[in-house]
Parts: structure tokens; C-alpha cells; sequence
């Protein structure tokens, strides 16, 4: 369980607060908007209606007692500016920022961000990958060379075992584990025998995953 200051409550800041809450986080969520804190307020540990770009009302909240500061403001750049640098200041111990573009991403990294994330970008490259690749359920990207998928198990596979296939060598794809609906099966063996419905999480290289669903796809 983490203490998280969430600062900014528009779309993305209620979407995030939620997943926190349902992971047992306490949250303390601030927003200068009167009405939407007074909604939000009975969920959470903590509300206040302030302007953090005014470094006394940020003062007053104990910024290092938390274990990350998240700054989730729409599209007042110059505000999530100010306030990421102020966070830190005042001895934030984690700072994550949300940017736009990259040359945010940059200014905000300059100016304390410990991360900066890209919402609406992250989401529209999952659906790009998605949309281009053979059923793709989920995908997370590492680095700009390596990712995880969550596939589907190519039919032509089925009632094979994992060292018949040997996907590592033919596709460069290692199966970290096999979903089967509701169950998990951890780091299989090479004697797992593959059965319809099954979807493999994997790690490897992302274009030779993307090219191994698309040769599935044709």
C-alpha cells in the first residue's frame, strides 16, 4: 500500500484515482474545483480544494509524508510546470507528471519530474499495435526495443508441446506464462501442451513479435 497525492482531478486523475483505491492505496486527491471535490470527497482519505501553484497550500500538506506526488493537470501546461518544480522543492519523494508532448515531457524532466507519462499517446500506440497485429490482447512496452504481449495461441499449435513448437528459437519469443481463462500458469515447462483458448504472455522484441502475429494473421 502507497500514500499518493493526486493533484488534478479531471478525466484522467478520476481514472487513476479509482485503479489506486482499488489497490489499496490512500489517496489524497486536490483540485481547485469546488464542485468535483465536493463529489469525489467521500471516497478518499483526503480532499482539499486549493490552488497548488500557490506554494503555501502545498506546504500545508506534508508533501514528504507521501510516497508519490502525481500531477495529473489538464491542459494548463504552465501549472503542471509550476507545480512539478514546487513538488519537489518542497522534497516530494517521486514525482510523476503528465505531458502531451515530448517536448513537455522534456521541460518537465528538467524541472523535477521523476517520470512523465503520455496518456493519450500510451493509449493510441496499444491501439495502433492492436489494430495491426493478430489477436493482441495486451501490450506493454519496455523500452524502445523490447516488449510483452498477451497473444492468442495460434491454432496450427494446438495439442503441441512448448518444445515441439520451440518458439524461442524459430520466433525469438519467450513465454513467460500461459493464461488459460481465469487460471495462470506460471513459467511452463517444455512439455506444456498447448490447448484451444489459450493466450501466452510473451517477452521479446517487439518487431519480431509484431512480424510473428502478422505472419499468423496471413
Amino acid at each position: 500500500m502507497k500514500s499518493v497525492l493526486l493533484i488534478g482531478m479531471g478525466k484522467f486523475g478520476q481514472t487513476l484515482g479509482d485503479n489506486l483505491l482499488k489497490m489499496g492505496d490512500e489517496v489524497m486527491i486536490v483540485d481547485k474545483n469546488e464542485d468535483i471535490i465536493n463529489i469525489l470527497a467521500p471516497k478518499y482519505t483526503n480532499a482539499l480544494i486549493a490552488n497548488c501553484m500557490n506554494e503555501s497550500s502545498l506546504t500545508a500538506m506534508d508533501i514528504p509524508s507521501f510516497d508519490v506526488c502525481v500531477v495529473a493537470i489538464g491542459d494548463d501546461f504552465q501549472s503542471s510546470l509550476e507545480v512539478t518544480s514546487l513538488l519537489k522543492d518542497l522534497g516530494a519523494k517521486f514525482v510523476v507528471s503528465k505531458a502531451t508532448t515530448e517536448i513537455q515531457r522534456k521541460f518537465l524532466l528538467r524541472n523535477g519530474a521523476d517520470e512523465v507519462i503520455y496518456p493519450d499517446r500510451d493509449i493510441a500506440e496499444k491501439l495502433a499495435v492492436r489494430l495491426n497485429a493478430e489477436k493482441v490482447y495486451d501490450y506493454i512496452e519496455l523500452d524502445s526495443e523490447y516488449s510483452i504481449f498477451e497473444i492468442a495461441v495460434p491454432t496450427e499449435w494446438y495439442r503441441k508441446q512448448i518444445v515441439d513448437v520451440n518458439p524461442r528459437k524459430r520466433f525469438g519469443i519467450n513465454i513467460l506464462t500461459i493464461k488459460k481463462g481465469k487460471k495462470i500458469v506460471t513459467s511452463p515447462d517444455a512439455n506444456y501442451t498447448f490447448e484451444e483458448g489459450d493466450h501466452m504472455v510473451v517477452f521479446g522484441n517487439t518487431d519480431q513479435i509484431l512480424d510473428f502475429t502478422n505472419k499468423k494473421k496471413k
